[in-house]
């Protein structure tokens, strides 16, 4: 299948690590000019060194815990170069723990993490998509929007938002040709699991290999996703073929949740 994503410019965050690397590698091998957003600037240099054409692609070093210093760069960068067509907004998820005990700076800080920065972003890129008549935005969040996760009480109530944010943002630019869709990633093989993995040990006395067969034995695929997984889903949400899905929670998980 030709997705088309020859001359179309992805902007792609937390793209040295995890999901956001293999979206940024699936978007570059489909012919897509990929702009990496992540803060730290030798990471940047050596993912791109990683994508087809390293000469073609580009990158804005960012904080997402600084949304105005994120916000003047975006802003920057495009005026001296070229707006973007495809959207990924991905970035680390908050720290796990019962939602009871968690501070009230943990819920700030995540909020302005994920759906600021989102929402400053999408801002940026939404002009040139209507220009073009062609936008994909789409959003790395967790299937904790369809099924609540236990431990993992902060990022459950920000991911929530965050969907109902993307949502409301489909129904309004939709009639620009211009899709917005969530991944929801079930345990993947990333830094991320491997913390959840160690947190889970400490606390249930299991080894680190018992802790992780125990969430394995949860999905019915009995694995891990690996990130390469997530990004084929984000490739295609990205391309011409689906134009037509739209507003959509899409699990990429194996199976494990339970709702439909």
């Amino acid at each position: 299948m030709d997705l088309k994503l020859n001359n179309k410019y992805a902007l792609v965050c937390g793209s040295t690590a995890g999901i956001g690397k293999a979206t940024a590698i699936s978007l570059a091998a489909e012919g897509a000019k990929v702009t990496l957003v992540a803060r730290n600037e030798e990471k940047l240099k050596h993912t791109i060194l990683k994508l087809s054409n390293p000469e073609n692609h580009s990158y804005i070093v960012a904080d997402f815990s600084k949304p105005e210093e994120l916000e003047s760069k975006i802003s920057e960068f495009i005026s001296k170069n070229h707006g973007f067509h495809i959207l990924l907004n991905n970035t680390g998820g908050p720290a796990g723990g019962p939602i009871f005990s968690a501070k009230l700076e943990e819920f700030g800080n995540a909020f302005t993490q994920h759906l600021k920065c989102n929402h400053i972003l999408a801002q940026a890129v939404v002009p040139f998509m209507k220009e073009q008549n062609y936008g994909r935005i789409i959003n790395i969040i967790s299937t904790s929007v369809k099924q609540p996760l236990d431990g993992l009480g902060v990022s459950n109530t920000i991911r929530g938002a965050v969907a109902n944010w993307s949502k409301t943002l489909a129904n309004e630019l939709g009639q620009f040709g211009i899709t917005v869709n969530n991944v929801l990633p079930g345990a993947t093989e990333t830094e991320r699991l491997t913390d959840i993995i160690k947190n889970k040990s400490e606390k249930s006395g299991q080894t680190e290999e018992e802790a992780a067969n125990a969430m394995k034995n949860t999905v019915p695929a009995k694995r891990f996703a690996q990130p390469e997984e997530l990004a084929y889903a984000v490739t295609f949400l990205a391309s011409e073929k689906a134009g037509y899905i739209n507003g959509i929670n899409l699990p990429v998980d194996g199976g494990r949740t339970k709702s439909l």
